[in-house]
């Protein structure tokens, strides 16, 4: 049996997420299962470093999955690409040790966020950013952005359904540029909870907005209230851009 690890891009627009659905019909998961199983004719599972939610996009999500049927790189590549849906592509594919999990062995996942902040929308962005019109303090924002590095218990950035057991997250870096009417922010951690980015991202647009103070950050962090979360940003503006093993 050999063990397969895969590079995927996807348009999440129309789908309901990375996660498999009952039917499969509406998932990444599900669309890529589907393929794969009527290639190696037998049931395929495949594992996701990320499961991003629904309207998210990836440039760069890894997944793997075993089969028994000997397919080279370049066959497993060249099918799935063929059947697959055009908003979801197989950049890569590699044969890799039975030891490999793109979930456990994930060291490190930076997700990048797309800003058009502008009074007037873009045309041809619209479905990879979120439009906020008034004027952004960038300043402010990087300003408060410090407060999210670190360990910390993101109870407060996370969803009813995240059902993890610890809530506690270190994230690396958050960096802020603003380019030719963007403002990208990347953010970087060893792991996120549901729709934590999403939270942390609308956080630092109130910020932005004047709409909160960054200095209280740290106890909005330490409180572990949700409720004290005003706005989380759109999904269509959020991709997963790196991850690391």
């Amino acid at each position: 049996m050999k063990n397969y690890k895969l590079l995927i891009q996807y348009d999440g627009g129309r789908y309901k997420g990375w996660q498999r659905l009952g039917n499969g019909d509406q998932s990444i998961q599900g669309k890529i299962e589907n393929v794969l199983t009527e290639m190696a004719g037998e049931k395929i599972e495949i594992i996701g470093c990320s499961r991003t939610d629904a309207g998210v996009h990836a440039l760069s999500q890894v997944a793997n999955f075993k089969m028994n049927k000997d397919m080279t790189e370049t066959e497993v590549m060249e099918y799935v690409n063929h059947y697959l849906p055009n908003d979801i592509s197989l950049l890569k594919v590699e044969n890799v040790s039975d030891r490999f999990h793109a979930r456990y062995n994930a060291k490190d996942k930076t997700y990048l966020y797309k800003i058009w902040n502008k009074s007037y929308s873009n045309p041809f962005m619209r479905k990879y950013s979120m439009h906020v019109e008034k004027r952004l303090n960038k300043n402010k924002m990087e300003q408060a952005a410090v407060h999210f590095v670190g360990k910390h218990d993101f109870t407060t950035f996370s969803n009813a359904k995240s059902k993890k057991k610890s809530m506690v997250r270190e994230i690396y870096f958050i960096d802020i540029k603003e380019e030719a009417g963007f403002i990208e922010i990347r953010v970087s951690g060893d792991g996120f909870l549901y729709n934590m980015v999403r939270k942390m991202v609308g956080t630092l647009i109130e910020v932005g907005l004047g709409k909160i103070d960054g200095d209280t950050i740290p106890t909005i962090i330490a409180e572990k209230d949700r409720s004290q979360i005003g706005m989380m940003a759109e999904a269509n503006g959020l991709f997963l851009e790196k991850v690391k093993f």
